[in-house]
């Protein structure tokens, strides 16, 4: 029998790509669409049109939906605000749990759902870039011994969407305590984007220990970030268990800042050696006469900074690049893997948790101008 799969949210989320994984795995049956009964119009008519879109049911009542018999795993994609006390309703349920990154808005949250998933035996799994074939690369050299003993690596994570402005250099107070990271025309850029190096730091050192963090985050590109005192960039050099060093940098620099989808690069220094995967380095290019530079997209209201795949933005005329990498199997059918072989995912919830940590770690760290320790 197939695995019968909830969505929770749907429209202008990531939900758009993890509903459409689960789909299209022979092994799986998307049931519905379903939601807290008490979200706004907009979110409830996203949700329908995700529903309609994958030819299911929108089943209104979340409680409703995860009462089927028939559902054993659901896909948690909410804002994050909301995204904790959602994914603790679908453990208490029993279900098993595929969640967004990063898990949660808050630690309280988090810990108790991991408490929850821990104490039912329910398989987990939190969205990374750990199956891509850049971070596979850097886990083999890892591995592989040819580096010796890994003693530090720095993660580039930069983001070339949205329509970045010359905006005036301003010095940036942060909250140590934010509580909202997502609203439709801006997100927490270092929330969003350095929660994928931090659980690639964990995957490639087998679960090391975060100990401490010292953070920076900054506006520099993107106007609508600094209208809602959102963040568009984060720095920050992290100490982890047995002497690894990690350094990061996160953000979303722009559609013209990168000719593909922006600088996606890490470095691995060891006692034998040293290495730099980058994401884009095999790649082609198909150059024609057109334009001379790259056009941005026109900017869509309901997507104003092109967060979703169903905005369909892409920039325009320049290079056309392509990589040459064989496609992989989803990140969702990794996760069924999982099921199906009774064994733990690569990144699992309390690996989210510990990410977390180290997220509103950072925070307070950008606040108060100091180291902060875990």
């Amino acid at each position: 029998m197939p695995y019968g799969v909830l969505i929770v949210t749907g429209g202008m989320t990531h939900q758009e790509n993890y509903a459409l994984g689960f789909q299209q795995d022979s092994r799986c049956r998307v049931l519905a669409v379903t939601d807290e009964a008490e979200v706004d119009e907009r979110r409830a008519r996203l949700n329908q049109k995700l529903a309609d879109q994958l030819k299911v049911p929108y089943v209104r009542d979340l409680g409703e939906a995860l009462a089927r018999p028939d559902a054993q795993v659901v896909s948690i994609c909410t804002e994050h605000h909301r995204q904790g006390r959602v994914s603790i309703r679908c453990a208490e349920a029993g279900k098993h749990l595929y969640v967004d990154k990063p898990l949660a808005g808050n630690l309280e949250e988090a810990r108790r759902l991991e408490e929850i998933v821990k104490r039912r035996q329910l398989k987990t799994q939190m969205f990374t870039q750990v199956w891509t074939a850049a971070s596979q690369r850097a886990r083999r050299l890892v591995a592989g011994g040819r580096l010796g003993d890994l003693r530090a690596i720095h993660c580039d994570l930069l983001f070339a969407k949205g329509y970045a402005k010359d905006l005036p250099l301003a010095q940036r107070h942060e909250n140590p305590r934010p509580d909202l990271f997502l609203v439709p025309d801006a997100k927490r850029e270092m929330f969003n984007i350095a929660v994928y190096s931090l659980a690639l730091a964990r995957w490639l050192t087998g679960r090391r220990a975060f100990q401490s963090v010292r953070a920076v985050t900054g506006n520099y590109f993107l106007e609508e970030n600094r209208r809602r005192d959102f963040e568009d960039f984060g720095a920050m050099a992290v100490n982890l268990a047995g002497g690894v060093a990690l350094t990061v940098s996160a953000g979303r620099t722009g559609w013209r800042s990168h000719g593909a989808g922006g600088h996606i690069r890490t470095k691995l220094f060891g006692t034998k050696g040293s290495a730099f995967v980058d994401a884009y380095a095999g790649r082609g290019e198909i150059c024609a006469d057109g334009q001379p530079q790259w056009q941005s997209p026109p900017v869509n209201p309901e997507d104003p900074m092109a967060f979703w795949a169903s905005s369909d933005q892409r920039k325009t005329g320049g290079p056309e690049w392509f990589t040459a990498a064989a496609p992989l199997p989803s990140d969702q059918s990794r996760f069924i893997d999982s099921l199906e072989k009774g064994r733990e995912a690569e990144v699992t919830i309390a690996d989210g948790v510990r990410v977390l940590e180290v997220l509103f770690a950072a925070y307070r760290s950008a606040a108060a101008g100091r180291l902060v320790k875990l």
